[in-house]
C-alpha cells in the first residue's frame, strides 16, 4: 500500500473559536459561526474522517481499516479496533474551560475514556499562555474553596508560550488554553472532557455550559504541580513520549528529504510549517495531516524550510 492517506477535515463550532483557520491554514470554512476545532484524523462512531485522493478516495477511515487493517496498521491489527489517535487543529480565540480528562483507572466509573494529548503551538499572540497542572502545594481542599469563591485562577499553573513550544498533557492533569493560540492537538482516540470551571461564560445558546464538577474532582491528579513545556528549538528531536504515542519534531531545510521505510510501523505526518512534495504521490501543504500506512515506503522532500511532526508508536502493542 504505497498511498498515504489524507482526509477531509470535520469542522466543529465552539463558543471559544473563531475563523482563524481561513487565514492561518488557507481553509474554506462553512457558515459564519465560530469554528474552534478541525478534526483532521478521527475514527469514532460519531465522527469519521473521509479519505481524499488515491485509491481509497471517498472511503471513511473505518472502512479503510476494516478492509486493509494489516496494510494500514500492521500484521495482527484487529479490523474492528478503532484507529488509536485523534488529530485536531484548535483555533482558540477565547480561553477554553478549565477541564480534565479522566485517568484510565477512573474513566470507567463515569462511562468515559482516558485522554492523554500533546499540544503543539503553531502560532500564538503576545501574552497568550497555557494552564497545565496546579501551583506547587495546592491541595484539593484549597481547590474546592477556589471553585466556590471564583478564585481558581490563582491556584492553577499558567505559563507563557511561543511558537514551536509544546507540552504533553496526561489524563488527570487540570488544564486550559488561553485565547490567542493556534494549536495542533494529537491525542488518544477519546472525546471525554470534564469541565470544572468556565470563567463565567455562556455557550452559543446564551446559557451557561454544563459543568462536571463531581467527575472533575475525582479525576484530577492532586500531586501534579507545575509541569514544564518543551520549548521550541531549531533542531529535530522527541517532544512527547508516553505509553500511548511518541511525537518527533523534524526540522527540514529546503531540498532536504525524510524517508519512512515499509514494514516498520504506521505513522502520522503533520506539516506545521512549510510544504512537502512526495515523489510522484502528491505532497502535503501546511496544516495537512496524513496517515502513512505500515505497508508503504514514503519519501518526502521539503519544498521550503519546513517543520513537521511525526507521531508513532501508537500501533506497536497489539491487544
Amino acid at each position: 500500500m504505497n498511498d498515504f492517506l489524507r482526509f477531509q477535515p470535520l469542522y466543529q463550532e465552539r463558543v471559544w473559536g473563531g475563523r482563524g483557520f481561513e487565514t492561518a491554514l488557507g481553509r474554506d470554512l462553512p457558515g459564519q459561526a465560530p469554528i474552534g476545532e478541525a478534526w483532521e484524523i478521527v475514527d469514532r462512531p460519531e465522527a469519521q474522517s473521509v479519505i481524499k485522493g488515491g485509491a481509497l478516495a471517498g472511503k471513511t477511515l473505518r472502512e479503510a481499516i476494516k478492509s486493509r487493517a494489516a496494510a494500514i496498521l500492521g500484521p495482527g491489527w484487529d479490523p474492528d479496533r478503532p484507529f488509536p489517535i485523534l488529530v485536531k487543529w484548535l483555533d482558540c480565540r477565547e480561553r477554553l474551560s478549565l477541564q480534565v480528562h479522566p485517568p484510565a483507572a477512573i474513566a470507567p466509573s463515569f462511562k468515559g475514556e482516558p485522554k492523554t494529548e500533546t499540544w503543539f503551538i503553531a502560532d500564538t499572540q503576545p501574552g497568550a499562555g497555557l494552564i497545565v497542572g496546579l501551583k506547587k502545594g495546592v491541595t484539593r481542599a484549597q481547590f474546592e474553596r477556589g471553585l466556590a469563591d471564583n478564585t481558581l485562577e490563582a491556584l492553577v499553573h499558567r505559563f507563557p508560550v511561543a511558537e514551536g513550544d509544546s507540552i504533553l498533557v496526561r489524563s488527570g492533569q487540570i488544564h486550559a488554553i488561553d485565547g490567542g493560540n493556534l494549536i495542533l492537538e494529537i491525542q488518544q482516540n477519546s472525546d471525554t472532557t470534564y469541565r470544572v470551571y468556565d470563567w463565567g461564560r455562556v455557550g452559543l445558546d446564551g446559557k451557561p455550559r454544563q459543568l462536571h464538577v463531581e467527575q472533575s474532582l475525582a479525576s484530577i491528579k492532586w500531586d501534579d504541580f507545575e509541569p514544564a513545556p518543551v520549548r521550541g528549538a531549531p533542531t529535530s528531536g522527541v517532544i512527547a513520549e508516553c505509553a500511548e504515542f511518541r511525537i518527533r519534531r523534524v526540522v527540514l531545510d529546503a531540498g532536504e528529504t525524510v524517508r519512512f521505510a515499509a514494514g516498520e510501523q504506521a505513522r502520522i505526518l503533520s506539516v506545521v510549517t512549510g510544504q512537502l512534495t512526495g515523489a510522484g504521490k502528491g505532497g502535503l501543504a501546511r496544516g495537512e495531516n496524513a496517515v502513512l500506512p505500515y505497508a508503504g515506503e514514503f519519501i518526502f522532500k521539503a519544498a521550503a524550510a519546513s517543520l513537521v511532526l511525526v507521531t508513532e508508536n501508537f500501533a506497536g502493542h497489539l491487544d
